[in-house]
């Protein structure tokens, strides 16, 4: 019989048992393991929960001996299995022991095993340190053996090569001297660690006087080959050997003498052009340049090839030509300024630059040490001479920068004077057309930023961007805006305010009104001609140009001036000063328009809208009002044909600026009746489909018109119709009309409510009750009665002014 497995940690010290609670990790990894849905595998084991599911009622209790047997079978099955894994735990512990004995057996024996092979190992190091002991020996012995036989060698060299250039020097055999005295120098180095020999130090002090010596006399045989009481006509052979003898000198002697060289040939310069000579003035400046170039060819014919190749002395000589030219022309034109004039100046620097540019395309510029090398592919263009003696005109541009100045004034007095004389455009059929005297004007800058560029990329190049902005400001003022026509009144042009006055005297009060009309019609603004229509959509392109070519000037200034300075240029307000043109071209069209429309909305006003019996066609208003947008928009639309965005702009313009005017004339038809109503929105509806196509009006394109315009129209318009749409609405019942109109005309404020009252003609009292039901179900709203009477008609108003006018009112 199998005894249950019991474990002393599960009795407690009275010999009860308890439980045993792992870890909530532990637990896990038993689940984990072992999964289980047994509930007396589950931590949370509650004994009496647990009996109560397996007899839930007392029925159930009747079951409970057969439940005691399955448990008591239950726990004798796990009794037996835990039994097995104890036995089976003890054999493989046996099992264990025994694996691990023979583990370490198999350990002691590996380890004798390497310590034997660390023994051989050790003996083996020690035996080839042994052999290679002697050959370490004789490779040091071989090292040093050919250090000294290289020494000795350099030793032999050096104190024959010394005797050698003692015998060369006195003989002055400069040809056989380069190359010994280049490779002593290369020994000498090799011996400047052993300068504390004696004999070692004697040598290097002998090659030093040598080299001292021949320097001496070299530049001495130069000074005897060049004196003023011989001129050599042919290369001489001695001394160009003697030239690569100075190569292998110190670099000072070789800069002493090419300096002296150099001052020599210019001695004839300095005296042919000295100060007081009358050919040192600018106006003789070419004749410099010419004498150069003559004795360059000179120089190169004779003595070209006397120098080494690498020293460039024909480039040196050119170099301090320069240098002296340009402190010689400083000084000059410092001491006359005065006789310094645009003329003489730039034709001054127009040779000089043509010279430097010659010098380019002549030399490459190697000597010039403080020249910034561009990058390759930038190479082509890079002239390294450029400003070398042009500099010397820089503070004097100032005189350039006047003429610029001049030349700018009388140009545009001259546009000025054309506009005035003659002004024509083709307007016919054809579009706007920019202003000849604007491509000018923008040439003449161009050329003078070159030309300033080439000059000066300082403070000059500053200079001259202001007196640009100078006169981008007066072109866009006495060219485009002074010329941009002017809507004029025909009352000033037909009668005097006097003259009015005093026929007003004349009338009686019953002709008042009758005349009326007349007079208003004669204070109309006049209509601008096809002609002057173009002249407006000319100055508007020119402007737009403008505008565009400026912000381009901005840019090209700010890549041609000093990198420091850029951020100074700035011509954000000269572009304001066009975009101000253009806006107020965009403005006087419109205004244009407007006036012509003017006469059809009066008369819109005047139709007697309560005797209105019948809906019909629109109304001849609306045809009057389509007829000057047939005439006006496609000359507009033409002319700003390559300026599409302003000609959008117009119509947003136009829109914004007539809807409303419109929708103010609808409150003014009143009294109306609901058939004169249902007209007007007709005629209202009509007129918006007209707008909604205005910019596409008689175009062979029915292009679609932008959504802004659009969108404008559709909001202007909408709100006319529902205007119209709360007039048609009956006043009874008056709570469901003021719902009715704040809900079509939910933004219409109190003074707009009182209007429309008006044109349905309630009566005083009435509206005084609707206006306090309107004030209840708009919170806000205000009681403006002198909005009322605004629009009581012209007639009123202009009756108070006559009045004024007249004497004894």
């Amino acid at each position: 019989m199998d005894v249950p497995f019991e474990d002393d940690n599960s009795l407690d010290d009275d010999g009860q048992e308890i439980f045993i609670n792992f870890p909530v990790e532990v637990q896990k990894a038993i689940e984990q393991v072992l999964p289980s849905k047994d509930p007396l595998d589950r931590p949370d084991f509650n004994t009496i929960d647990y009996i109560n599911s397996l007899f839930p009622t007392e029925q159930s209790l009747a079951n409970i001996d057969e439940v005691v047997s399955n448990m008591e079978t239950k726990i004798q099955t796990i009794d037996n299995e835990i039994s097995t894994v104890v036995r089976g735990q003890t054999t493989a512990s046996q099992d264990g022991r025994q694996a691990l004995d023979e583990a370490q057996k198999v350990i002691k024996q590996l380890f004798v095993h390497m310590k034997d092979i660390k023994e051989r190992a050790e003996k083996s190091e020690e035996m080839v340190r042994e052999i290679t002991r002697d050959i370490k020996q004789l490779d040091c012995a071989k090292r040093n053996l050919t250090l000294a036989i290289t020494t000795l060698n350099h030793l032999h060299m050096l104190v024959g090569g010394v005797d050698t250039l003692k015998s060369l020097t006195q003989k002055r055999l400069y040809g056989e001297i380069a190359l010994p005295l280049q490779a002593i120098s290369e020994v000498m180095a090799h011996f400047e660690s052993y300068s504390d020999i004696p004999q070692i130090k004697s040598l290097s002090d002998q090659v030093k006087m040598i080299r001292l010596e021949l320097a001496d006399q070299i530049t001495k045989d130069f000074h005897d080959a060049f004196n003023s009481s011989s001129k050599m006509t042919l290369p001489n052979k001695q001394l160009a050997q003697a030239c690569l003898v100075v190569s292998a000198l110190d670099p000072k002697v070789k800069k002493d003498l090419l300096k002296w060289f150099i001052e020599l040939q210019l001695v004839e310069y300095s005296h042919l052009f000295e100060s007081t000579e009358d050919t040192a003035w600018l106006d003789k400046i070419d004749k410099r340049y010419a004498w150069l170039k003559r004795h360059l060819l000179e120089f190169e014919e004779r003595l070209g090839n006397m120098f080494p190749q690498n020293w460039e002395v024909s480039e040196r000589i050119a170099v301090q030509f320069c240098n002296n030219t340009r402190e010689e022309l400083g000084k000059i034109m410092a001491k006359r300024k005065h006789e310094i004039d645009v003329k003489l100046l730039l034709f001054a620097i127009q040779k000089t630059s043509n010279f430097e540019g010659l010098l380019s395309r002549r030399f490459t510029g190697i000597t010039l040490e403080h020249i910034e090398r561009p990058l390759v592919e930038d190479q082509e263009n890079f002239n390294p001479f450029a400003g070398l003696i042009g500099q010397c005109f820089v503070p004097h541009l100032k005189i350039y920068i006047d003429s610029v100045d001049r030349n700018l004034q009388e140009l545009l007095e001259r546009f000025m004077q054309d506009e005035k004389l003659n002004f024509t455009t083709e307007t016919s059929d054809t579009q706007a057309t920019v202003f000849p005297s604007c491509a000018d004007l923008f040439v003449f800058y161009k050329k003078s930023m070159i030309q300033c560029n080439q000059l000066d990329r300082g403070q000059s190049m500053l200079d001259l961007t202001r007196v640009f902005q100078k006169y981008l400001r007066e072109y866009a003022v006495k060219l485009l805006q002074n010329n941009i026509p002017k809507i004029e009144q025909q009352m000033g042009k037909s009668a005097s305010v006097q003259s009015i006055t005093r026929d007003l005297q004349k009338m009686s009060t019953s002709g008042l009104m009758q005349n009326f009309s007349s007079l208003l019609k004669e204070g109309e603004a006049t209509r601008f001609t096809k002609e002057e229509q173009g002249k407006i959509c000319c100055i508007l392109t020119t402007a737009e140009y403008c505008l565009e070519t400026t912000q381009q000037l901005a840019e090209k200034l700010r890549e041609k001036i000093e990198p420091e300075l850029a951020n100074q240029i700035d011509l954000t307000q000269e572009q304001a000063h066009y975009q101000s043109v253009i806006s107020n071209c965009i403005q006087i069209l419109v205004q244009d328009l407007e006036n012509a429309c003017e006469a059809a909305l009066i008369s819109m006003s005047k139709i007697q809208w309560q005797n209105i019996d019948s809906v019909g066609d629109q109304s001849p208003y609306v045809t009057g009002l389509t007829t000057h947008f047939k005439v006006t928009i496609p000359i507009i639309r033409d002319n700003l044909s390559n300026s599409r965005k302003y000609f959008t702009q117009f119509c947003i313009k136009f829109a914004n600026s007539f809807i409303p005017k419109f929708v103010s004339n609808i409150y003014k038809c009143k009294p109306i009746n609901t058939e004169g109503a249902e007209q007007l929105l007709l005629d209202t509806h009509m007129l918006k489909t007209v707008l909604l196509n205005l910019p596409s009006i008689c175009s062979q394109i029915n292009r679609q018109a932008p959504a802004p315009y659009t969108k404008v129209v559709n909001k202007g318009m909408t709100k006319a119709e529902m205007v119209l749409k709360v007039v048609m609405t009956p006043i009874e019942p008056p709570k469901a009309f003021i719902e009715q109109y704040m809900k079509l005309l939910p933004d219409c404020q109190q003074s707009e409510f009182y209007k429309i009252l008006d044109m349905k003609s309630v009566k005083r009292q009435e509206q005084a009750v609707l206006v306090e039901m309107f004030k209840t179900q708009k919170p806000g709203g205000t009681d403006r009665e002198d909005e009322r009477t605004e629009d009581g008609g012209s007639i009123r108003k202009l009756e108070k002014m006559i009045k004024k006018k007249l004497p004894n009112s």
